[in-house]
């Protein structure tokens, strides 16, 4: 067992809400915040240089969104424990941060110590979730899939497949290579597939598309 203090980068774009994080957590025994980050590309660079054990992310910011910075620096760096930090309950935002790989969602709000306590469980490589959150989780991944085949016939071959690589958590150049695209292209079927599906953004079709049976198999192809 070790003594190390767990690290944490808080990552926010409203300056009060950062501050409000250290006062929090910088009183607790055992926890050091190493640094601050207002968006999503700043949050990843800091991760790089600082390698934190937790970083505390917020969803909506300028910018590049909290949920791609997640799994932009999950693919960087895969032991940062991501603990997402948001006034948003509702269960796509949840869905899309699991599905980039957070180990927990806490609310804004929630008291100093329910902070602090996921803080130290996410380092531990322990998940983060209220009871209600948790049980939402449960009773989706309980649920048996339905045929791939089945789902969106309002998309094409091409775009169930490129849904398929959406759902499964490649990015675009990685669906590039498996369908012998480029990058381009799949950014411009991805967004006829969010205008078909009637979807804002990619995290939701990844939510949808798992919900449909898609992209829960690692491909090797």
């Amino acid at each position: 067992m070790t003594d190390a203090a767990t690290t944490v980068l808080i990552v926010d774009d409203h300056p009060l809400v950062r501050q409000g994080l250290l006062a929090v957590l910088g009183s607790a025994d055992g926890v050091t915040v190493v640094g601050e980050a207002g968006d999503g590309n700043e949050a990843i660079s800091l991760v790089t240089r600082l390698e934190p054990d937790v970083v505390l992310m917020d969803l909506q910011m300028p910018g590049m969104h909290g949920i791609d910075a997640t799994r932009a620096i999950l693919a960087a760096r895969p032991k940062t424990a991501i603990l997402v930090v948001t006034m948003f309950e509702d269960e796509d935002m949840v869905f899309s941060a699991v599905a980039a790989g957070a180990m927990g969602y806490l609310l804004k709000g929630a008291d100093g110590a329910d902070i602090v306590a996921a803080v130290r469980s996410a380092g531990a490589g322990q998940a983060v979730f209220g009871a209600a959150l948790a049980g939402r989780l449960r009773s989706w991944f309980a649920l048996p899939p339905r045929r791939a085949t089945d789902a969106f016939p309002q998309l094409t071959d091409r775009e169930r497949s490129i849904l398929d690589g959406v759902a499964a958590g490649l990015t675009n150049a990685q669906i590039g290579e498996r369908e012998f695209l480029s990058a381009k292209t799949v950014a411009n079927n991805v967004s006829n597939i969010l205008t078909k599906l009637q979807l804002a953004e990619r995290g939701q079709a990844i939510v949808a598309a798992r919900e449909a049976g898609l992209g829960r198999t690692e491909r090797n192809d």
